[in-house]
């Protein structure tokens, strides 16, 4: 996205490294549900190699008290590695709805919340963490456009923090479908 495609008020910054994808890792049922999961579990990371990548950070100032932070992650595939990723992040999800952290001490739940949708498949993955009585959300919208996947997140914030998360992801979606990129 470019902050001409955003709604008011966002900003956008080009990422210019990025952390590889899980590569042939399947949802076997001999995957455990441990910490390795959290980052396929909530999107972070997908399975399958991507041809091509690009990320951005996305920036709201909602109000003095408050900043939004998302990403918005743009995966193209040679092959039907999207519809792959979508299929094994559901498979994942249905078989790790729940992972406690060892190092840390805290629970993360996740689940495939109702969302828009868009493309040719979408999915809107829900993830809440519990740290002693504090709890965090981080949600997701994933839409498998042809063989390229545009990811939307919210990187963690109080409940209730994905209300701009349809918004950027229909603006994701629509720059997508307009320009390829």
């Amino acid at each position: 996205m470019t902050t001409d495609t955003l709604p008011p008020g966002f900003a956008v910054k080009i990422a210019t490294v990025m952390p590889s994808d899980a590569g042939d890792q399947r949802p076997g049922v001999d995957v455990s549900c441990s910490n390795s999961m959290i980052p396929l579990l909530s999107a972070t990371r997908l399975t399958g190699t991507p041809s091509a990548m690009a990320a951005a950070t996305l920036s709201y100032d909602a109000d003095p008290d408050r900043f939004w932070v998302g990403t918005e992650v743009l995966r193209t595939y040679a092959d039907g590695g999207a519809r792959r990723a979508m299929t094994d992040l559901r498979t994942f999800i249905g078989r790790c709805p729940t992972v406690a952290s060892s190092r840390f001490g805290n629970r993360y739940r996740y689940a495939v919340a109702p969302g828009p949708q868009f493309g040719d498949d979408s999915i809107h993955v829900s993830c809440s963490m519990t740290s002693g009585s504090d709890t965090l959300e981080s949600d997701s919208i994933l839409v498998r456009i042809g063989t390229a996947l545009v990811v939307v997140q919210d990187t963690g914030s109080e409940p209730g923090g994905d209300k701009y998360l349809t918004q950027l992801a229909e603006a994701a979606v629509r720059r997508f479908q307009a320009t390829g990129s």
